[in-house]
């Protein structure tokens, strides 16, 4: 499909070529055009323009900028229940058979699920979806009874709720990787976690082995961590045959950028070794020792002050901290807040008009999804996450049944910018394209209700929790 920025340019050079045909039959008085060649004319242009129009319309400088917020360890059945019109279960099935019905639980729960590669194959079960009972739960001195087939009490997350029926709510987001947390933030910046451009393996867990010693800052982990922290890579054949260091590299969503000369910024945690698990550009060796790491911000209310500034980046990737985070047994609840805090003041300020937020969760968390993802390969696809898009030329009170994956992320800001391709996850993604109406009026932008503003987070001096490691 053609991108918004080439079809819209082919669009302009076939209407001036008609235009200036045109004027030479006016003006010299002797082209003449047959009924054939104006229809044919005609034709081309109408075709060109129904290809917009199934891009997301026209034009595409509505959308000048793109804010990623990648959220944690969420699935729809357990963070949206009772969404209206969203493909949200009530119960799911174990692996003896029997129906679970979903039990509420707090946002801030005290346990954790495991959310490995190898949780992914129990809980998918060949397609069955019936074995999240097997996922290990991490509990202290008591666990609830089922803790995987759970869900968020609504009261808890209303702010996400306001948004997603305000705007588009995906229900047939996939995580592209059947693991954790430190290959979600690679495919959300290259749509790959392999550790070379010609590499048929991924990296398929998160970080372990020796940790550096503890210094409240990132310089010490990713390509810059000690020698025995290491990830496990999956093969071709479904199996983790290797480990190797965490330091990669091949192309990124942030190389492309740098090729128009498009600005960015990854607003992240900054937080001891296991920083680079959040920190996908930390992980890049031409990202982490070349001049983009300026772009790398170990901070992330810096989004709240340059949006304020004026200096909101082309694209931005906006990671929570881990009190922040939506991450059971590490999240205080304030993670709706969060991301309110961030879409209240883009809303706010002078970039609504012209930015879509695309607000999703990187791995599902160990909880129970009843909706079995398509398998492309022995790692993608993993299951499905919540996703919001919101702009004033996202659908309202829409829910996109269409499938979507980190690589429509990346397809839509290729696409918004005219970037070309990765040839990643992004290469046979879709484009968010049903997500957006770029001919409805805009919609004009209404201040998410949350619990804590924009200022509690500004002034917020507790230390961030530590990332996922597990």
């Amino acid at each position: 499909m053609l991108s918004r920025v080439r079809a819209a340019k082919a669009a302009t050079r076939l209407h001036q070529s008609a235009t200036d045909r045109k004027v030479r039959v006016k003006c010299l008085g002797r082209t003449r055009w047959s009924a054939v060649q104006i229809a044919a004319e005609i034709v081309a242009v109408l075709g060109l323009a129904l290809v917009l129009l199934q891009c997301g319309g026209y034009p595409v400088s509505k959308i000048q900028h793109i804010v990623i917020v990648f959220q944690e360890n969420r699935t729809p059945d357990n963070l949206f229940h009772g969404l209206p019109n969203a493909d949200i279960a009530n119960s799911g099935v174990n692996s003896q058979g029997q129906v679970i019905p979903l039990a509420p639980v707090s946002l801030d729960t005290p346990y954790d699920l495991g959310h490995s590669h190898e949780s992914f194959v129990q809980m998918y079960n060949g397609g069955k979806m019936d074995g999240a009972d097997k996922v290990a739960a991490t509990c202290g001195t008591h666990c609830p009874p089922n803790p995987q087939f759970a869900y968020v009490n609504p009261s808890e997350v209303a702010p996400y709720f306001q948004m997603a029926e305000q705007y588009t709510f995906g229900d047939r987001m996939f995580q592209t990787q059947q693991g954790p947390s430190f290959p979600a933030h690679q495919f959300i910046i290259s749509g790959t976690s392999a550790p070379t451009a010609t590499s048929n393996l991924f990296a398929a867990e998160n970080v372990t082995g020796a940790m550096a010693p503890v210094t409240q800052t990132f310089v010490r982990s990713g390509c810059m961590g000690p020698r025995g922290a290491t990830v496990a890579f999956i093969d071709p054949s479904g199996r983790e045959s290797q480990t190797g260091f965490t330091c990669f590299e091949h192309p990124t969503l942030i190389d492309l950028l740098d090729a128009q000369h498009l600005s960015w910024r990854y607003y992240t945690t900054n937080y001891s070794w296991q920083s680079v698990i959040w920190t996908g550009p930390n992980a890049i060796h031409h990202l982490r020792f070349g001049p983009d790491w300026a772009n790398v911000i170990p901070s992330p209310t810096q989004v709240l002050t340059d949006i304020a500034n004026g200096q909101l980046a082309t694209v931005s990737w906006v990671i929570p901290t881990g009190q922040a985070s939506d991450h059971s047994a590490v999240s205080d609840g304030s993670g709706p807040s969060w991301v309110a805090s961030v879409v209240n003041a883009i809303g706010n300020s002078q970039y609504w008009s012209n930015t879509a937020i695309l607000v999703t969760w990187d791995d599902w968390g160990g909880w129970y999804d009843h909706v079995a993802p398509p398998i492309y390969n022995s790692y993608e696809y993993g299951f499905r996450v919540p996703l919001i898009v919101i702009s004033p030329y996202a659908k309202a009170h829409y829910v996109s049944h269409k499938m979507h994956d980190f690589g429509s992320i990346l397809r839509f800001v290729e696409d918004t910018f005219g970037l070309g391709g990765l040839g990643y996850a992004d290469a046979r993604a879709d484009d968010l394209a049903d997500c957006f109406d770029f001919r409805q009026t805009p919609l004009k932008f209404q201040t998410i209700s949350a619990p804590l503003d924009a200022q509690h987070f500004l002034e917020d001096k507790t230390p961030p929790a530590d990332p996922d490691d597990d």
